[in-house]
C-alpha cells in the first residue's frame, strides 16, 4: 500500500479537499501512511506585487500554514502522521514538484468536475495525472 499520501487543498476553498482528507486519514489509520499537506499561493505578476505593502508574500504563507495547521489537527490520523509545505506558482507544476521532492508515492486529490471550459484549457488535475511521478487518485467533487 502506499506510504507517503500527498494531498493538495487550496487555501481559499478547504472543504473541496474534505474527501481526499477523509481517504487519506483513512490509509494513514488502515495502513501506516504519512499524509503530506500541501497548500498552493498563487503568484503574483511583478507589476502587481510592486503594488502591495512590504512583507505581503511572508504574510499570506504564514496565513497559509496557519490553514494547514488547522487542518492537520482536525484530521483523524495517527500522531505524526501529517507534514505540511506551502509552495508559491501554478498549482500543478507546485504538486508535481512537491510530489518528487518529498517521495510521495501517492497524489490524492478532488477534483472539478468536467465543465466546457476544461475542456480547451485543461484543469490542474488532468496535468497533474499526465505528469505526476508516482500514482495519482482523484475523487470527483460536487
Amino acid at each position: 500500500m502506499f506510504k507517503k499520501i500527498l494531498v493538495p487543498v487550496d487555501p481559499a476553498e478547504t472543504g473541496f479537499a474534505e474527501d481526499a482528507l477523509a481517504k487519506a486519514s483513512q490509509m494513514a489509520r488502515d495502513y501506516g501512511a504519512k499524509i503530506h499537506l500541501l497548500a498552493v499561493c498563487p503568484e503574483v505578476q511583478s507589476f502587481v506585487a510592486s503594488q502591495l505593502p512590504e512583507g505581503w508574500q511572508e504574510a499570506e504563507f504564514q496565513e497559509t500554514a496557519k490553514i494547514l495547521d488547522t487542518i492537520a489537527a482536525g484530521l483523524d490520523a495517527p500522531e505524526g502522521a501529517v507534514d505540511k509545505a506551502v509552495r508559491m506558482g501554478s498549482v500543478y507544476h507546485e504538486v508535481i514538484e512537491e510530489a518528487e521532492r518529498s517521495g510521495c508515492d501517492l497524489v490524492l486529490m478532488t477534483s472539478h468536475k468536467p465543465g466546457l471550459s476544461t475542456y480547451f484549457v485543461g484543469s490542474n488535475a488532468a496535468h497533474i495525472v499526465r505528469h505526476a511521478p508516482c500514482s495519482v487518485m482523484v475523487l470527483r467533487g460536487s
